[in-house]
Formats: structure tokens, C-alpha cells, sequence
């Protein structure tokens, strides 16, 4: 069984303040989305950036055969959302985008505004597979670019103004993965060396990053460490990043300002992860991602065909 995640990158309908400009543009952004998910050819796929889901259902009648679609019902402010999409049918398990209980709302601007929310909602589904019902949740967490008021402004006035909404969004980051670790401690539920489940999506920071690391849950057992074959404690509640099984030519799902970076992540439990046969990013087979660099200035990529980002997957046996 193949599954993975991909940002498909503003997929909204032509015409549309961040969709392709007219109806030709947009169906050759479906067209290069649809060949590679055809492709990759996963039976589970956790999306994100669904700006319409009309334009979901224009992406999978391109790409043909039967599909299972579920998304959050908590876009953020441009419409966008997280999401799967299947060859077979989907249990939705929870669809949240609120703070834990004792995590207190964080600052997000210099007028002192707070949230107390996920700007996106995390959807958790159950699929059933041969081995038995696998368990995930997709997310799409605060983003690394930075926008100023008023409006959409991507270049500060000065570099005090870069270090503090750098800060804000990194607070709320932060908050937003121990948001999905709760969500992961739910489908886990003290089992996971009984339970298949997987966390995945666009964490926007890469494996070493702190935000990253907190939805790991108790350390120790990483892949390619000398604990990962020694059963502990910690197995029940931990999660394992795939990433070192990405072979390292490939380990990057995304290109900023000429940097290779892997910000796109599954994380998988221990029944799970020891059955994983092989990962990667973009097409399996292929030996590095074509990906476009981006820069700072989101507004660049409009209408542009295919995604910025790639796909992640693993197949598990």
C-alpha cells in the first residue's frame, strides 16, 4: 500500500483572487497535478491548499477511476484547507482546529491580537487496509512566509518588524503542532504498537526543527539510531518521522530561494513504521524532485501549472 501527502498549491477555480487567471491555465495546473498523482498512484493521499472543492473534483475526474474525498471544514482566511482523497472509502474520525485545554491563545501581529485556534483545521480519517484499519491525520501548519499588514504585505518596513512577525509566527506554529500531537494522542490512544496510525501533511519547517520534533512525542528509537530495534515505553506513544528512509538525493519536498528543503513530513507508530518497505519524494522511481524555486512573494506562482511542493510517500507491506 502506497499513501503519502501533497500541497497541490492554491487549487482554486479560474478567476478566482489566488486561482489560475483563466480556464486554459487552470486546466494545465490540473493536468501536470493529475499525471503525477496518476503516477504515484496512492491508494490514500492527505492534501492540502484546497482552495474550492469543485476544483478537487475537476483534479480527480482528470485523473479518473473511483475516489473517497473528505475535507476540513475549517479553511483559513483565503479558503484553503486540508483534506484526503482515496480509493477507498473514508471514516472521518475528527475535524478540529482548536487549542488543547492548558495551551493559552498566542500573539499573531503587533496589535496584540491572539488566537486560540489552528489557522487551518486537522482532519483525521480511518481507511480500511489488509493489515487492518489505518488510522491518519492530515495538517497544514502556520507557514514560514511572512505577510505584514495592512493587507498582503511580504516585505517588512525594517528588520525589527522581520524579527517580531518571525516570532509570531513561529508561536503560532508551535501551538498548532502540539494542536495536532493532541490530535495524535487521541488516534494513538496509549496503543501504538497495536495501531497503524499516521500523522502527515505540510509541517512548513524541516525534521530538526523544534516544531517538527514536538510531534515525535517521548525521544529516543529514531531510525538509523542504535534504540530503533529495542522495544521501550516510549513505543506506545511515539511517532516516527519517515525522512531518513527518503533516499538523501530526494530529501526535499520543496525549493526556497534556491535551498532544498523538507518540510512536507509523515510521521508513523510503531506497528506501523517497521513494516514501511520504502519512502520518497516525488514519483517513486524518479531519482530528484523537478520542483520550481520560490521566493518570498507568493503572488509570482498564480496560475502556474502543477504545485511548488512535492509529494511525499511511503509504501508500507
Amino acid at each position: 500500500m502506497l499513501f503519502g501527502t501533497w500541497n497541490l498549491e492554491n487549487l482554486f477555480l479560474p478567476g478566482t483572487p489566488s486561482g489560475p487567471k483563466d480556464k486554459a491555465a487552470y486546466e494545465t495546473k490540473l493536468a501536470a497535478l493529475a499525471a503525477v498523482i496518476t503516477d504515484l498512484d496512492p491508494a490514500l493521499l492527505g492534501v492540502q491548499e484546497v482552495g474550492d472543492p469543485q476544483a478537487l473534483e475537476d483534479l480527480l475526474g482528470m485523473v479518473g477511476g473511483d475516489w473517497h474525498t473528505e475535507l476540513s471544514q475549517h479553511p483559513d482566511h483565503r479558503g484553503i484547507r486540508v483534506g484526503f482523497v482515496s480509493r477507498t472509502p473514508l471514516r472521518v474520525l475528527s475535524d478540529t482546529n482548536a487549542f488543547p485545554a492548558k495551551l493559552r491563545p498566542v500573539q499573531e501581529d503587533d496589535s496584540g491580537t491572539e488566537v486560540s485556534a489552528a489557522g487551518r483545521g486537522f482532519l483525521a480519517v480511518e481507511v480500511a487496509t489488509d493489515a487492518g484499519p489505518l488510522r491518519v491525520a492530515v495538517a497544514h501548519l502556520k507557514s514560514k512566509l511572512l505577510s505584514y499588514p495592512p493587507g498582503d504585505r511580504f516585505f517588512p518596513h525594517d528588520e525589527g518588524e522581520r524579527a517580531r512577525y518571525g516570532a509570531y509566527a513561529l508561536y503560532r506554529r508551535a501551538a498548532e503542532a502540539t494542536t495536532l500531537r493532541a490530535l495524535a494522542d487521541e488516534l494513538l490512544a496509549g496503543d501504538g504498537r497495536e495501531r497503524d496510525v499516521a500523522v502527515l501533511g505540510d509541517m512548513n519547517d524541516e525534521v530538526q526543527a523544534a516544531t517538527t520534533q514536538i510531534l515525535l512525542g517521548p525521544p529516543g528509537s529514531e531510525i538509523g539510531t542504535p534504540g530503533y530495534d529495542r522495544p521501550d515505553r516510549g513505543d506506545a506513544e511515539r511517532l516516527w518521522d519517515v525522512a531518513p528512509l527518503i533516499p538523501a538525493a530526494q530529501r526535499y519536498s520543496r525549493i526556497d530561494s534556491g535551498r532544498r528543503e523538507l518540510i512536507d513530513h509523515i510521521l508513523v507508530s510503531h506497528r506501523l513504521v517497521h513494516r514501511v518497505t520504502a519512502a520518497g519524494t516525488g514519483m517513486p522511481g524518479e531519482d530528484t524532485p523537478r520542483l520550481p524555486s520560490v521566493g518570498p512573494d507568493p503572488a509570482g506562482r498564480r496560475g502556474q501549472p502543477g504545485s511548488d511542493h512535492a509529494p511525499v510517500w511511503v509504501r508500507v507491506g
